[in-house]
């Protein structure tokens, strides 16, 4: 599971990164910084914590499944919600309302903050290795 879950969240890391390069270079080009907040998020949760979460679950094994699947999903979801909420939020390109683009940003903010509480609890869930080290 956690193999699956480490490609899954490498190759979203990839595609955010792309898109979180690209609004730089818009930005650089076009002199206009109004995506900055975006652009960094993007590239902070987007790319580097997912990249991150996928080369832990390369490396370890879990314990529980359920909670790798439980984590992944919030994790995606989070990001989604939180980087797409704060562009609603702070551009709102397809003229929402208000309530809207607020709720939207605080629910994938705080789904994003329930993922990294289950990396907390996935961290602490790792089957240890026997070191064989010293044989």
């Amino acid at each position: 599971m956690e193999q699956k879950w480490s490609i899954r969240l490498i190759r979203l890391a990839a595609i955010f990164a792309l898109i979180g390069t690209y609004l730089g270079s818009h930005m650089s080009g076009s002199g206009s910084y109004e995506y900055r907040p975006i652009h960094a998020h993007i590239l902070l949760v987007g790319w580097l914590s997912m990249f991150a979460w996928g080369i832990f679950y390369r490396a370890f094994k879990v314990k529980s499944q359920k909670l790798v699947t439980i984590h992944g999903w919030t994790a995606i979801v989070g990001v989604l919600g939180l980087t797409l909420g704060m562009w609603f939020y702070n551009i709102n390109p397809f003229n929402f309302g208000s309530t809207f683009t607020l709720v939207f940003f605080i629910v994938g903010g705080t789904t994003l903050l329930i993922s990294f509480a289950l990396f907390i609890v996935v961290t602490f869930m790792i089957q240890q290795q026997k070191d064989t080290s010293s044989l």
